[in-house]
């Protein structure tokens, strides 16, 4: 896994969308700092493994999830719908892996105490780095409302 996974998060998805995530006002030394921090937008990334575990969530991503840091990381993404939905969202990886990245998902979270809740207009892309191995996938939210 690489070290630097802000920065990794940040440079696949200039790579593959063609835009930054971050607003062009934030200097590149308080990146990482304002990504997970003071970004109002979630943004998630899991592994690549077979069951993928997230490996990162800004504070707005636990907010929304209502888990802390400490259980979110290491916790496998499929968890994060509930069993009828993960059909559906393991299709988007699956494009996702193919194409690279897919934008405009919406769809059916689970929240830490079973709150269920929509995401919408999501982005997703895989973390590519300068070598073009893949880390793993990303998403990225501004939107989420109660189901």
């Amino acid at each position: 896994m690489p070290t630097d996974l802000p920065a990794l998060i940040l440079a696949s998805h200039q790579r593959l969308l063609g835009r930054p995530l971050l607003p062009a006002d934030i200097a590149p030394e308080h990146a990482a700092h304002w990504l997970q921090h003071d970004a109002p937008f979630c943004v998630l990334a899991h592994d690549g493994s077979a069951d993928p575990r997230f490996i990162y969530a800004n504070a707005c991503a636990q907010a929304c999830f209502g888990y802390p840091a400490a259980e979110l990381i290491g916790l496998p993404s499929r968890l994060s719908a509930e069993a009828p939905n993960r059909e559906e969202r393991q299709q988007l990886l699956d494009q996702v892996s193919r194409q690279g990245f897919a934008t405009g998902y919406r769809g059916l979270r689970i929240a830490r105490d079973g709150r269920r809740f929509w995401i919408e207009d999501v982005t997703v892309w895989n973390l590519l780095d300068a070598t073009g191995a893949c880390h793993g996938q990303a998403a990225t939210y501004r939107r989420w409302r109660d189901a």
